[in-house]
């Protein structure tokens, strides 16, 4: 049985690899009260790094998230190497290519990075500085992930969902863009392939498909079985609220694709789940905690 060590294991893709690993002995690391060099690896197989600060859209100071995405990051690696970890999975983000645009263009493992953001680039630094590390003793997996959605969700997807419960006339009809994101199930199936494997190198986690914002809220809005009608939002109206809230708009209207296609060649893996289904069992377990 493979030992591993979990940091961030609290959190949501952490809480839910822990339920759904049976298989893999796994310590759980908090990085807030325990000093890394406190932190004992003897006997681990593998570390997943799943600590971080993530973005915010209010923002966070620009330092914060090189000390925890780069420093930490790149100081648990070194520390699990010094003590004989044999692999480290590093948890990364979309982020590092750049943020969503209004062109569909596909990113994968050879894309070039640009991101324009502290997270991205705190996130783009850590995978450099750790890659270095890497020998034939110590192996390196990076996992870039788009967003993650399932049960317990938080952030932007449940802002979405009551949205779409709470509202019945939504202006989400007619957009024609993809978008990249990953049902919590299929990305803890990667992670436990990648550690079952002791597999090294840039995979890219993913559903099989990217989806567009308007098959989204309709898979949404039918799974809470509430009538809605939607229409497409007009272009001056798209126009004010791009400058009000930039962000937010290119989240919704912008395109962002990740092509998993050679990591689930290279490691003969198949998505578990369709994201009809993962969107389903979301909105089960919000018709569980709201409805």
């Amino acid at each position: 049985m493979i030992s591993l060590i979990i940091t961030g294991y609290n959190g949501f893709v952490g809480t839910n690899f822990i339920r759904m690993s049976n298989h893999i002995n796994i310590s759980g690391v908090n990085l807030l009260n325990q000093k890394v060099d406190k932190i004992n690896f003897s006997n681990i197989n593998s570390v997943l790094h799943l600590a971080a600060l993530v973005h915010q859209m209010k923002g966070a100071p620009e330092d914060e998230y090189f000390k925890v995405n780069r420093d930490l990051a790149f100081e648990v690696a070194k520390r699990a190497k010094e003590q004989g970890v044999k692999q480290f999975v590093l948890m990364s983000t979309a982020k590092v290519y750049g943020e969503s645009d209004y062109k569909i263009t596909y990113y994968n493992e050879n894309s070039a990075c640009m991101p324009s953001d502290p997270y991205g680039k705190s996130k783009y630094e850590a995978e450099k500085l750790i890659s270095s590390l890497e020998d034939e003793n110590f192996k390196v997996a990076i996992v870039r992930s788009p967003l993650v959605y399932g049960p317990g969700v938080k952030g932007n997807m449940i802002s979405l969902i009551r949205l779409i419960d709470k509202f019945r006339i939504l202006p989400f009809n007619k957009i024609d863009n993809k978008r990249s994101m990953v049902y919590i199930g299929n990305l803890v199936a990667l992670l436990n392939t990648i550690i079952e494997r002791q597999a090294s190198g840039i995979f890219i986690a993913g559903d099989n498909a990217p989806i567009s914002t308007t098959a989204l809220v309709t898979l949404i809005a039918n799974e809470l079985e509430k009538p809605y009608y939607l229409f497409k939002l007009p272009k001056p109206f798209l126009k004010v609220l791009e400058s009000i809230k930039p962000e937010l708009v290119n989240r919704l209207f912008g395109s962002l694709v990740l092509d998993s296609t050679n990591t689930f060649h290279t490691l003969n893996f198949t998505p578990p789940y369709s994201t009809k289904d993962g969107i389903a069992e979301m909105i089960k377990w919000y018709k569980s905690q709201y409805i």
